[in-house]
Formats: C-alpha cells, structure tokens, sequence
C-alpha cells in the first residue's frame, strides 16, 4: 500500500456497505442473542450520524449488498428521484435537517429495496448470496469519481462492511481483484461479522489493505462496536490502540471448482490454482512441459513386499 499523508484537517468519506440478505437476517433475529434487520438499522443510523457530527465536510454513502443486485441507499444517483417517507419529507423540527435527509433517504430506499426482493434465488446453485463483490466495486468507483474531483486530495476515503452472510467461492476471483485494486489506492476495508461464521475472504480484505476486522460476539451491542471500533477517522487511528486480528485465514479458493482448498497447484505464469493437477492451465491456456525424473544410482531395482530391495 502506498503511503498517503494524512491529516486532522482531512474530509472523511465513509462508504457502508450493508448486507441486506432478507434470509441471513431471519435467521439472525432467531439466534441465541437474536438481532433483526430493524434493531440494527437503527444503530447503524446513529453511527451514520455520529460520523457526520465529527466534521461538517464528512460525508457517507451507502450501499446495500443484496441477493441478486447491489444498490445505491444514500446518495441516489442523478437520474434517480428521492423516495417519499412515511411522514411525508416533513421537517422535524427536532433533528438536524442533514441527519434526516440522509435517514430518510437509507430507510426509504431500503424499505423498496426489500419490497422487491425474490424468492427465484433459492433455486439457483449460488443459494441466496449477497453480491458483496458487486457492492464493494461500486464503492470504489464511488471513491474513485470522488478522489478525481477532489483537486487538493484533502479525502481520505475509507469501506465499512456490515457481513451477515457467508461469501461464496465463486466470489473469489472477483473480491480478490476489489481487494488489491482498494490496497493500490491506499483504501482500508473494515469489516464487522454481526452473524454467522467467520469469513476467511473478508479477513483477508481487511488484513491486506491494513482495515480492522472485528466479530460481533454480542450482536446487539452493535452501536458500541461501531463507535468504539469504526467510528475513529484514518488519522486518529495513528493514536488509538484498535482491535488487531490474532488469526488469519489466507486459504484460496480454486479457480477450477471455486472451493476452498489447503493445498492446491498453481499456474506459474498466472498464478492460477487448482484444486487437481492438469497438463494445461484451463486460465492463461499455457501447457506445461513435464520431464521425466533420471532415478538416482542408489534407487535402481525394485521393492518387494516387505519393503527390502532385491
């Protein structure tokens, strides 16, 4: 990762991406210590508003990781018209009008989104996935359109995912590109699991572009995670002592079968692996040229069955 200057002056751009997988939050609102969607929207609201009370030019932006698509919560697009809420976009007068805006405008969108949710995912192979690879590539088109238009590079952007669901190995290839192409820029993943196992690919995300990774054992006390732990700015985090992963899992996904495999072959001009050894790299096409081992002078002869040689 290249090194970047940071400063207490800098604007903060702070991209959520929230897994809005309708099915792994149902079976998040029926665990030991259960969780809803709606318990934790609002938490993730307050830390949304936190984060814009720190600086008046921070900004947020959020996106929902769904099945099947990945959207845009807060800011919508230019060619997209704002959602009306339930109380009619009135004025309370007792919220800071930027703060309902952006509240407003999450809630809304969301409640369309799931609206619009699908069952025909449950039949597919993949099962209902989120598209975390897809959110996490228009998060960085978003911090790339906002880095270019920022001529005095006074924002420091940064990617929070909020995980519920397990990643799928067909998403391997792809997440991994997001990962080394946000660690060129210089943009730390954070990652907070809420529910379910441990994800080795979203440890890897955060461990490789030097991101926090925390597991939320209590899930909810989710606010207090998020303020304790995501909440500080890249610069303050130079001064603070902030959860560290002991353990990390660096297994690969093959690219021939997409599962996780300990040991594996790889391709020495792509760095493809393979679960099982092939003459030809089905990625690159390159055919590998295999020359028989000479056996030593102390080898010759054969073994028989007791193991001593004749």
């Amino acid at each position: 990762m290249k090194n970047m200057i940071l400063s207490e002056d800098d604007s903060n751009l702070l991209v959520i991406i929230i897994d809005t997988n309708p099915f792994a939050w149902e079976e998040s609102s029926k665990a030991e210590i259960p969780l809803s969607l709606d318990q934790a929207l609002n938490q993730i609201l307050i830390f949304i508003n936190a984060h814009l009370s720190l600086k008046y030019d921070n900004k947020v932006v959020v996106i929902a990781s769904h099945v099947g698509q990945s959207k845009f919560l807060y800011p919508l697009p230019d060619n997209e018209e704002p959602t009306m809420s339930v109380n009619g976009n009135k004025r309370n007068a007792n919220m800071y009008p930027h703060f309902q805006v952006v509240t407003e405008q999450i809630v809304s969108n969301l409640q369309k989104l799931l609206s619009s949710t699908s069952t025909e995912f449950l039949n597919k192979d993949m099962g209902p996935s989120p598209t975390i690879t897809g959110a996490l590539s228009m998060a960085l088109c978003y911090i790339n359109r906002a880095t270019k238009l920022d001529d005095e590079g006074h924002i420091k952007p940064r990617i929070l995912t909020l995980s519920v669901s397990p990643v799928s190995a067909f998403q391997y290839i792809p997440l991994m590109n997001c990962i080394f192409s946000a660690q060129k820029a210089s943009i730390p993943l954070d990652v907070c699991k809420i529910y379910g196992e441990e994800t080795a690919f979203l440890q890897q995300a955060s461990n490789i572009t030097s991101g926090i990774y925390v597991r939320a054992d209590n899930p909810q006390a989710l606010l207090e995670y998020l303020m304790m732990a995501f909440l500080p700015d890249r610069y303050s985090r130079n001064y603070l002592n902030l959860p560290t992963q002991d353990q990390v899992d660096f297994r690969a996904a093959c690219f021939c079968h997409k599962k996780i495999v300990d040991i594996g072959f790889v391709c020495s001009v792509c760095l493809s692996i393979f679960c099982k050894w092939s003459p030809v790299c089905t990625t690159c096409k390159t055919k590998f040229a295999f020359r028989p081992m000479a056996p030593s002078s102390g080898a010759a002869g054969t073994v028989d069955s007791t193991g001593y040689k004749k």
